[in-house]
């Protein structure tokens, strides 16, 4: 496996991508859920001090499958072995706008995961097929902008 972090600056919004078999993984305090094989989707924001950083914590921590504590809910996922991040998507923005793009994505999804900080019902959500175009069609969508997507870690 590719070790290599691409360096990320700034704040922003994003998207990881992650493909994975069917399996129930423990998620702290939601408890068990039950996944279907495909794709997930991942909406998240990094608007505070380490910015867009926090996605090189999160290639890394997914390409090691191991960390001391998880601190969110997409740590869950990267812990357990049937699941490949495979794309992260992202733009630059200051602004707070991961609910919009939720909202965008939207359809089959896990309830509460990864939202416990807004009104959403949920920022991960399913695809049986490989939705990359459709996310960056959405962050054009967004952010009227064409997203920075990254591959083959």
């Amino acid at each position: 496996m590719d070790r290599n972090i691409p360096e990320i600056e700034g704040k922003g919004i994003y998207c990881l991508i992650l493909r994975n078999t069917a399996c129930s993984v423990d998620v702290g305090r939601l408890g068990k859920i039950d996944i279907e094989d495909g794709y997930h989707i991942y909406v998240g924001s990094a608007l505070g001090p380490g910015g867009l950083k926090r996605l090189q914590r999160h290639i890394r921590v997914s390409q090691e499958g191991n960390v001391s504590k998880a601190h969110w809910h997409i740590d869950y996922l990267f812990m357990h072995p049937a699941f490949d991040l495979v794309s992260v998507i992202y733009a630059h923005s200051s602004e707070r706008m991961e609910c919009l793009l939720a909202k965008r994505i939207g359809a089959e999804n896990v309830p509460g995961f990864g939202c416990s900080d807004c009104n959403c019902r949920s920022h991960l959500f399913y695809r049986r097929n490989r939705p990359v175009e459709e996310i960056e069609e959405a962050f054009l969508y967004i952010f009227s902008t064409v997203p920075v997507t990254i591959e083959n870690f």
